[in-house]
């Protein structure tokens, strides 16, 4: 089987809600990364054989396959297709598995792999919403086969993370604790420059502003929950943000006709799926398959990124599988660094590929809760 490589990765600096980036049309924020790649790389963007995008929420400008219209907004080559992805938050972590694919499959050689975000110009939950003026209380409910099997139980990413911190015995002290942990060590990368080679600024920014250095355990505890008697928060859950995000995919063929230096090699890539209700439990039965699938142990793996959706799903998934924090989001997660839903998943690979090289790790693990209750898993190899 053909190997694929990520030759680079890219992303812009992540806007807070009503932040830098909060005016840019959804087009022109996911063109930065794609035209910053060929900056960086001597490589012909006429080479690509595809653009593969996640991205949700697609309408008004997120429409018609933003995948497609940000390579022509980066003023890249018009013979170069685009597809547009969405696997709701995990959009563009299945766009790097559809790339890297398409190498390992021999019948492509270089592809770019990427997603986008600009959730303050097309709110989450928009296009959920977007079908009530013809009859669609939601995507689910009206299906005769979803109610005979789920019924009308609620479909609710807060709900959720609530039952999570249930189950898992995870107290709003915890749950608070995790969340400064978070900011703390975003902090920490950003001060200490680690986040610097991943990002290209944008619109003046040039670092992540969703990072807030002062928060306190006081301060998160006097935040309500969002619902009554609940232990979910604006504080332990992630923050709705801009983000765009690229990587270069290649084959070995590639790597030797473009003169190309690989950063990482993907070294397993699978995706599975839980409960849709419970939603957010995905990743530890998609770790558990991951490690089996690839012949691998925990103890193998450097570094990991979990996606901070909310606190309770990296805790119930570290608690569960006997993972360290020390090795989870060690620059910190989304509570910290915003998620940008279809973005969310290059970005933290931007991330893990930079802090594997940083600390001279060899594997790293990426997953993510999704809608559906699926998880994406995708181990890398830092060369």
């Amino acid at each position: 089987m053909t190997q694929a490589y990520i030759i680079d990765a890219v992303r812009s600096p992540v806007g807070r809600k009503k932040g830098s980036l909060a005016a840019l049309h959804p087009a022109d924020l996911a063109a930065h990364p794609l035209r910053e790649l060929f900056v960086r790389n001597d490589v012909d963007p006429a080479a690509v054989e595809d653009v593969v995008w996640g991205c949700t929420e697609t309408i008004g400008g997120q429409a018609g396959d933003i995948g497609r219209t940000a390579w022509l907004v980066a003023g890249l080559p018009e013979d170069v297709p685009g597809v547009t992805i969405d696997r709701q938050c995990g959009s563009s972590q299945q766009s790097i598995h559809f790339a890297a694919q398409g190498v390992m499959s021999g019948t492509q050689d270089l592809v770019v792999a990427g997603g986008s975000q600009a959730m303050n110009r097309i709110p989450i939950m928009a296009a959920m919403t977007a079908g009530a003026a013809y009859g669609f209380e939601s995507p689910f409910i009206g299906a005769v086969g979803w109610d005979a099997r789920y019924g009308d139980e609620e479909v609710n990413q807060i709900k959720s993370a609530e039952m999570i911190a249930e189950k898992w015995q995870l107290s709003r002290e915890e749950l608070d604790a995790y969340a400064l942990a978070s900011h703390q060590r975003a902090h920490i990368a950003t001060e200490a420059g680690w986040f610097a080679n991943e990002i290209a600024p944008l619109a003046g920014l040039s670092q992540d502003e969703t990072i807030r250095p002062n928060t306190t355990l006081e301060g998160l505890a006097g935040l309500n929950p969002v619902r009554e008697g609940g232990r979910v928060t604006a504080g332990n859950a992630s923050q709705n943000s801009d983000c765009a995000a690229a990587l270069l995919i290649a084959s070995e063929a590639a790597v030797k006709a473009h003169g190309l230096k690989p950063r990482a090699r993907i070294h397993h890539l699978s995706v599975r799926a839980d409960n849709p209700v419970w939603m957010l439990t995905g990743p530890i039965s998609a770790t558990r398959y991951a490690l089996e699938k690839s012949g691998m142990t925990l103890d193998q793996i450097d570094l990991f990124e979990c996606n901070e959706a909310f606190a309770s799903v990296p805790m119930a998934w570290m608690k569960e599988l006997g993972i360290p924090h020390e090795k989870v989001n060690v620059q910190g997660g989304a509570i910290s660094l915003g998620h940008p839903i279809g973005a969310t998943g290059s970005k933290l690979m931007c991330t893990l590929l930079n802090a594997l090289e940083r600390t001279g790790g060899r594997y790293g693990l990426q997953t993510m809760c999704e809608g559906g209750g699926q998880a994406n898993v995708t181990i890398i190899e830092r060369l």
